[in-house]
């Protein structure tokens, strides 16, 4: 992914403020803490296809949603707002998924590339 693209998913304003109002340390620890929860939030959406269960699935696509906007993931919360409000059958919420696995996976590449940029 080149610069521009990486730059452009992540709410560089908010991650700034961040990193003028906490520090770089706070900020860290604030992204471990996303990253470990992501993987929560993952499993979580997952279960919810599993039992077929779109409550579920909104629920757990409105709190990885929230937690991305929080951690600066201006395009991975962009997907997530449309997933929450998905009423697609398993076939293709079962492709959300596994694109939101891949599109976690690169937002906290960029995020950490951004981190390294500072």
């Amino acid at each position: 992914m080149d610069i521009d693209n990486e730059l452009s998913s992540l709410d560089n304003e908010l991650l700034n403020g961040y990193m003028q109002s906490l520090g770089q340390d706070i900020v860290k620890k604030m992204f471990a803490l996303y990253s470990q929860q992501s993987l929560i939030y993952l499993a979580d959406i997952e279960s919810a296809l599993l039992c077929d269960n779109d409550e579920l699935w909104r629920e757990n696509c409105h709190k990885m949603k929230g937690a991305a906007g929080s951690a600066g993931l201006k395009s991975l919360h962009a997907r997530l707002v449309v997933m929450e409000k998905s009423v697609d059958g398993i076939t293709k919420k079962t492709q959300q998924l596994a694109e939101l696995n891949n599109h976690n996976n690169q937002a906290i590449a960029d995020f950490n590339t951004w981190l390294k940029s500072i």
